[in-house]
């Protein structure tokens, strides 16, 4: 079940918006000022607000808004208002809102695009960090240990081997890497990753149990520390 907050002072427009999301199944909240608005969007967790650019008291949408961002609060927020010049338009992006839409408007519309950042605000958040076995790779500080010690990768050890986790347990073909680890759309045909591999693994494996760094004979490599699962001769 979705919760929208709606900071409206039109009680019709207000009114006719609750009553539509709640027939979706959705659970609706209403106020009609903009120190409520901001209280109850702080209080509690929305996965849409949407806010009226215009209103009566000493906060209009713009200042909720940006008081909402001041304060850490993420929201999506969707602003409805009246006024449709581009200018406008970009202030309220430039304030923080995720969209804007002018009035009048249909509903179908209106809740099209509170789907939409719905669907926007689940996506997952970025993988940071990586592991197998006693072997971690952090993405944000491009760094890497395993079993506790830091490995010193060079910037292409670092990339072949993120890509080598990011597809763990799985074979990755000599065109596979060199398309994504050196952005080649050819085959060079040299022994560039035969020599990054070696080097990768006197980092990976040297002085470690169990090897994790596998060659699969005619096809490419294998990050892995099940290779009894890999086809035979690797």
């Amino acid at each position: 079940m979705y919760r929208y907050l709606i900071i409206e002072d039109d009680a019709l427009n207000a009114g006719y918006i609750a009553d539509g999301l709640r027939q979706q199944g959705a659970q609706v909240s209403v106020c009609s000022d903009g120190v409520q608005g901001i209280a109850l969007a702080v209080g509690e967790q929305w996965d849409v607000i949407i806010l009226d650019r215009m209103l009566p008291d000493e906060f209009d949408g713009l200042q909720i808004l940006q008081t909402l961002r001041s304060l850490g609060k993420m929201t999506p927020v969707l602003v409805l208002s009246a006024l449709s010049a581009t200018d406008e338009r970009v202030r309220g992006l430039k304030a923080g809102c995720d969209d804007y839409l002018t009035k009048p408007f249909a509903f179908s519309e209106l809740s099209a695009r509170l789907e939409a950042l719905v669907r926007r605000a689940q996506v997952p958040a970025p993988i940071r960090e990586m592991k197998l076995a006693d072997l971690r790779i952090n993405l944000m500080t491009r760094s890497a240990d395993r079993a506790g010690v830091p490995l010193a990768l060079q910037p292409r050890e670092f990339r072949l081997l993120a890509f080598l986790m990011q597809h763990a347990h799985q074979i990755v073909t000599r065109t596979m890497l060199l398309e994504s680890v050196w952005d080649y759309r050819f085959d060079p045909q040299t022994n560039v990753i035969d020599v990054h591999i070696s080097r990768l693994r006197a980092k990976v494996d040297k002085g470690f149990e169990p090897a994790l760094i596998h060659t699969v004979r005619g096809v490419g490599y294998s990050l892995t520390d099940k290779p009894q699962q890999l086809p035979p001769g690797s």
